[in-house]
């Protein structure tokens, strides 16, 4: 059945609750954790055991979102992650480290003073995330109980990123005070923008004619030159099989099908999602696509975010806090208390969850 992704999540979530689950399922990477948590998703390692299917042919950030408390219960279908797209004639040299960002930054506003160099709309979380997890902030704390905001690394992956707007790098707007990405960015109101695979085929199909040349894209700058490239998130969605499956082999045999890296090449030229597989990066339409090739590096250097269930509101959280801090309403010190504090209260049954287990 083919259903919207906005409405995937509660769709699948529906048929758990109704005991009407299909046997496979393409499933958001995020949702797993919570998936798993509910008890609705059969383990994988016994299958893999005996199976053409190898964790070696496939990014390890992206197979470790399908892993929780040891358990595989998810095989990369398609993947994704966030790499900067630029403007090549106004950013000639694509930075490498944070110092080098900046300085291209300031770049970009001397050229075009009335200009930015980047948007980053203020009610995103991914973009302080991805600084954040490149920095080696862990977001949460390693039994994934209590928050982690706190953490230096996070505190000045954050400095970094409410600084790109108070030195009038990135216009302080969200996403939906953005008429049209690709008209601002054809017309140089911003150089850069950090964005997913889906906008390589609509930058080619929105963008004018005069674009053509002028775009590429490049791996995330690191915090320093021996972290390059630096580390973003793990995106992208695998394929399932439900608890209550009665056909839990034959489900596999169709997941080992379309994980060969044939199928991955073939749903790549139907969709344009990026292929799971490594060995579907060799073929011509992707490996010599000369947008895609920042992505094949990037991935290679992506970390999951935390597998714990309540992580999606915890996020949430983060993307209102941090539009505060950008809008003046809250200072950085007040946005990593607040964070800390709405994390673990989220957590609190999880603690208590983990708690009663360890007791027993």
């Amino acid at each position: 059945q083919q259903i919207p992704w906005s409405a995937a999540h509660e769709k699948l979530l529906t048929a758990y609750v109704g005991d009407a689950t299909p046997d496979v399922a393409q499933m958001g990477n995020t949702w797993i954790p919570e998936f798993k948590a509910v008890g609705s998703l059969e383990p994988l390692d016994p299958f893999l055991m005996r199976s053409t299917i190898r964790q070696s042919d496939y990014f390890p950030g992206i197979w470790a979102t399908n892993v929780v408390d040891n358990t595989v219960y998810g095989v990369p279908w398609y993947v994704d992650t966030r790499v900067m797209f630029y403007r090549t004639d106004l950013v000639p040299k694509p930075p490498r480290t944070w110092t080098e960002w900046v300085a291209e930054m300031q770049h970009v506003k001397d050229l075009r003073p009335n200009n930015y160099a980047i948007l980053l709309p203020t009610n995103e979380y991914e973009q302080v995330e991805i600084l954040a997890i490149g920095n080696g902030a862990t977001l949460l704390n390693p039994s994934g109980t209590e928050g982690a905001f706190h953490d230096p690394h996070f505190v000045q992956a954050l400095q970094f990123y409410v600084d790109m707007f108070r030195r009038g790098y990135a216009p302080v707007l969200s996403n939906t005070q953005v008429a049209n990405v690709y008209q601002g960015f054809a017309q140089g109101d911003f150089a850069m923008y950090i964005t997913g695979p889906w906008n390589v085929g609509e930058f080619r199909k929105r963008l004018p004619p005069t674009m053509n040349g002028r775009w590429m894209t490049t791996p995330m700058p690191a915090p320093r030159a021996d972290l390059y490239p630096g580390t973003s998130m793990a995106g992208g969605a695998s394929l399932i099989i439900f608890r209550d499956s009665k056909k839990k082999d034959a489900a596999w045999k169709l997941i080992e099908f379309l994980s060969e890296p044939a199928q991955q090449i073939r749903f790549y030229e139907l969709t344009q999602d990026l292929p799971a597989h490594r060995d579907a990066w060799k073929v011509p339409a992707v490996a010599n696509d000369p947008p895609l090739a920042a992505f094949r590096v990037q991935l290679e250097h992506v970390a999951p975010l935390p597998r714990v269930p309540e992580y999606e509101q915890i996020a949430t959280d983060v993307a209102e806090d941090q539009e505060a801090v950008v809008r003046g309403r809250m200072t950085i010190e007040q946005m990593v208390a607040d964070l800390d504090a709405k994390a673990n209260r989220t957590l609190e049954k999880r603690r208590w969850v983990l708690a009663r287990a360890t007791s027993r």
